[in-house]
């Protein structure tokens, strides 16, 4: 029997459609096609160490046009596999997991806090966007960015724009191309001048390291130099989609209000964990096979599209007992495996694609959320909806709230 094309489906249900599938299947690998290709869904944490498993899928071939085009780059470090993955991740990993850790979740926070002062008796706020740029102002700082005060602003709507335009055509997609455009051209002039001396870049910078980078075929060229640098940069923004996610849950759950606001160190990266899982974000992830696979006895033709539903997996029962409630203590002294929660990939970040920049998200988002506990606030009457049709979802108002 020929195989439905799922796509519509796809954009009509967002994150519910591979769960249903799956749940439709009992579980099973599920056989469509997505896009006119065959592909196949699977879930849970056997699934995950096969996607991840060297040598099992690539990349480059499998990612869509519209999501290299928009959120990653033309030529970037998600498109690449094998041996010029693992050499241009080396630039990510040395930035992202070294000691800057802590200096650009600092820089965040002092950021959020000169914005929050100047809530104070003024209308109402949405915190989506005032903590997006607070950590366009604190990524910038810590990567050596030269960003005036005045164009931060304009600079984290185009990082905004970057990730919600991904996954969907039409305005939302049409505005991701023209912020992309505006931010490569940005970028590879600061990297054109990093390079002739005309910008004075601190030796230590993600700027100067990215300026620098040479792999096999020498130094990158302005453009892709660009793209990477917005690779660092960009992704950090996810945290504003995930503050307003805290702030939805604190306001159904105040009694987590308290351990946060007293700087419970544990208990705020428990709580950091649980939105990520909690709520969603990347609804799979996709890859191609690279030769003829065998999982769960099912056979994954070469060529096949593999989805790993991330979603479904943050999701599931055997992983998560009461999986559809909110409760950070489930991670409180848990040891993670790096199967288990994925909300930004799995494996290990080292040797895999998943994202390098994960710790520092748990970084960020732990400072915002204890300084937003912190915070006297109340919340307006508002739309505080989320549509899981729409990717990436989002808090419909932004999540406003006034600051007495």
């Amino acid at each position: 029997m020929a195989q439905l094309d799922q796509t519509l489906a796809l954009a009509i249900k967002g994150y519910a459609w591979l769960p249903d599938l799956r749940r439709e299947a009992g579980g099973s690998p599920v056989r469509m096609r997505v896009m006119g290709r065959p592909a196949v869904g699977i879930c849970g944490t056997d699934a995950t160490e096969f996607f991840y498993a060297d040598g099992n899928l690539e990349r480059h071939t499998a990612l869509p046009h519209p999501v290299v085009s928009s959120l990653f780059g033309k030529g970037a470090v998600h498109t690449l596999d094998g041996e010029a993955h693992r050499a241009r991740k080396a630039l990510f990993l040395s930035l992202l997991l070294g000691d800057g850790i802590g200096e650009v979740a600092k820089l965040t926070g002092e950021a959020f806090d000169r914005a929050a002062e100047s809530w104070r008796g003024g209308p109402p706020v949405s915190l989506f966007d005032e903590s997006a740029r607070a950590i366009a102002n604190g990524v910038t700082r810590w990567t050596g960015v030269p960003v005036a005060e005045g164009e931060v602003d304009r600079l984290a709507a185009d990082l905004v724009a970057l990730v919600d335009g991904f996954a969907t055509a039409g305005p939302r997609h049409w505005r991701a191309l023209a912020a992309r455009r505006r931010r490569e051209r940005w970028l590879a002039g600061l990297m054109s001048k990093v390079r002739a001396q005309q910008l004075d870049a601190a030796p230590d910078s993600a700027l100067a390291a990215v300026a620098r980078f040479e792999d096999e075929d020498g130094l990158l060229d302005a453009r892709t130099a660009a793209v990477e640098m917005l690779n660092i940069i960009r992704p950090t923004t996810a945290v504003a989609w995930f503050l307003a996610y805290a702030a939805h849950a604190l306001d159904r759950q105040p009694r987590y209000r308290e351990a946060l606001r007293e700087g419970d160190d544990e208990f705020t990266a428990a709580f950091a964990h649980e939105v990520r899982r909690f709520y969603p974000f990347a609804p799979f992830l996709g890859g191609r096979a690279t030769r003829d696979l065998t999982f769960r006895g099912e056979a994954v033709p070469r060529g096949a599209l593999v989805l790993l539903d991330v979603y479904g997996q943050n999701h599931d029962p055997a992983l998560w007992p009461e999986p559809y409630a909110f409760r950070p203590e489930r991670f409180a002294g848990r040891p993670i495996g790096e199967f288990e929660l994925i909300p930004q990939g799995g494996g290990d970040p080292r040797t895999g694609h998943r994202c390098p920049g994960e710790k520092i998200t748990v970084a960020v988002l732990g400072t915002l959320v204890q300084r937003l506990a912190r915070l006297d606030y109340y919340v307006p009457p508002q739309d505080l909806s989320i549509d899981l049709s729409r990717i990436p979802a989002r808090v419909a108002s932004g999540f406003q709230l006034v600051v007495p």
